[in-house]
């Protein structure tokens, strides 16, 4: 393994502060510590620094794209990784980077967004290393993902990685939302290119860990995941959620679809209720009869009939 990732691990694995002692005794030549040293500053890992107890990771620490990759054990989700300061979108950057189903499993991670969008051109806010900005990419082969079940899953993932890295139960509002107690913490957007024969799927989540838009920047309740659960760490968050969306993934290619809407009504609190929704710039009012991962949201609407609402045209009024 290379210096500098063994060095990253120990301090990342540690938490507090490790001796230079042993630091350089985890090296085959630990003489080359101060070069080790000086290539994860390069990467942009800082470290608190004191002569009595040696080095600790600074807080918050910038995503690392091997400390992301270790352990992962997907089948195609995360395969890849890499990890900028600042992009203008990550789904601008795993859609530029599709070229062939050989691509597909990228994801892209970034501190900040520059042009960070959210469905129906909102903006996602996010100050920079206080949430997770990432996309990932899928090629279509010979396995087509709809965007329908990707919406539900994507979704889905994001709630069971976040309880499974947390404890925090979390509820799902469709088509995209994933709250804590009723307030907005993820949103999913998922976009689509084809050139010719390929088409890539780029799915962007945006999650809030350490800080919250502020209200009067976005229009329903904003929470973050610390709020509730402050000794969460953004990359073991990240990997709880890929594993889980790389699962889903799964299921979805062998059109296991019941599962998928069996765990995703488990957590969603729309069924029965009226509702206002806006689909394909008409508004419907009526009462929401099922959530499909094919057919979208089943709408009994008050004219008398019954509405299949894609998630890719619709929005829900508030």
């Amino acid at each position: 393994m290379d210096d500098a990732n063994v060095i990253l691990a120990a301090l990342y694995d540690r938490r507090g502060f490790v001796s230079m002692h042993e630091l350089s005794g985890l090296l085959d030549e630990p003489q080359n510590l101060a070069r080790a040293l000086t290539e994860l500053e390069q990467r942009g890992c800082r470290c608190d620094r004191e002569p009595a107890r040696g080095l600790r990771i600074s807080d918050p620490m910038r995503l690392d794209a091997y400390l992301i990759e270790r352990g992962l054990n997907t089948r195609l989700i995360g395969r890849s990784v890499v990890c900028f300061d600042q992009v203008d979108s990550t789904n601008d950057v795993v859609l530029a980077a599709a070229g062939s189903p050989a691509t597909g499993g990228l994801v892209v991670t970034a501190e900040s967004q520059r042009l960070g969008r959210g469905r129906r051109g909102s903006k996602w806010i996010s100050p920079p290393s206080a949430g997770l900005l990432f996309s990932t990419l899928l090629v279509d082969g010979p396995d087509v993902l709809e965007h329908e079940p990707m919406t539900i899953a994507a979704g889905l993932a994001t709630a069971e990685g976040i309880e499974e890295h947390s404890s925090i139960r979390c509820d799902l509002k469709w088509p995209n939302d994933v709250r804590i107690d009723g307030s907005k913490v993820a949103g999913v957007l998922i976009e689509s290119r084809r050139d010719g024969d390929i088409r890539a799927t780029a799915i962007g989540i945006g999650l809030n860990v350490f800080a919250s838009p502020p209200a009067e920047a976005v229009n329903r309740p904003a929470t973050h995941v610390a709020l509730h659960n402050a000794s969460v760490r953004r990359i073991d968050l990240l990997q709880s959620i890929l594993r889980r969306l790389d699962y889903w993934r799964g299921e979805i290619i062998a059109s296991r679809y019941d599962a998928l809407h069996e765990a995703w009504l488990g957590r969603c609190g729309m069924l029965h209720q009226r509702v206002r929704i806006l689909s394909g710039g008409v508004e419907h009012v009526g009462r929401v009869v099922d959530i499909s991962p094919l057919e979208g949201l089943v709408l009994a609407a008050d004219s008398g009939i019954h509405l299949q609402l894609p998630a890719a045209l619709s929005t829900v009024l508030d």
